[in-house]
């Protein structure tokens, strides 16, 4: 039976093993091709881009430091989604034009690279560094859903350009 803490929280091992099952979920996803729906790549973006708004509104206005850390993030965020993907392979089916996308290893990596990185610096926010560089947590949170968004938000944009030049050579053909 699982040692379950004095203050009624969930057992230490959660912590880790929640984070990696989904992570696992994610790569499991993400290592078949998958269609890609034009019409639909707004979607992910614009929840992404709503949880962030609510976030933000529950927390104070970030100070120089945080606002600073939320620019490098969201831009951080842009050239890796970018990367992302341009780092898919995408296909499109001459007679029915059905495109299909599978992110590449590379891919992959970028995003256990962003899971391995917050968890880091969870530890080393928790550690005191937090008070040593002028950033409270709440900012800390709010630069890595801004990242969330500007790899989520990039990596459609770049999708969409794709997709649509292989929609209309495909079209053209």
């Amino acid at each position: 039976m699982a040692h379950i803490p004095a203050g009624g929280g969930a057992p230490a091992y959660l912590t880790y093993l929640i984070p990696l099952v989904v992570l696992g979920l994610v790569i499991l996803r993400n290592s078949r091709e998958r269609r890609i729906r034009i019409e639909r790549l707004w979607i992910a973006p614009a929840i992404v881009m709503l949880m962030t708004v609510l976030a933000f509104s529950a927390n104070p206005p970030p100070g120089p430091f945080g606002l600073g850390m939320d620019i490098v993030a969201l831009s951080l965020g842009g050239f890796l989604g970018w990367w992302r993907a341009r780092a898919s392979t995408f296909t499109i089916d001459p007679a029915t034009h059905v495109i299909t996308s599978k992110v590449s290893p590379w891919g992959m990596l970028l995003i256990l690279s962003i899971f391995a990185l917050r968890y880091v610096l969870r530890s080393v926010m928790a550690g005191g560094a937090a008070t040593a560089m002028h950033v409270t947590a709440a900012e800390l949170t709010d630069s890595f859903l801004l990242l969330a968004v500007g790899v989520v938000s990039a990596q459609r944009i770049e999708w969409l350009i794709r997709a649509r030049k292989l929609l209309a050579e495909a079209r053209a053909a």
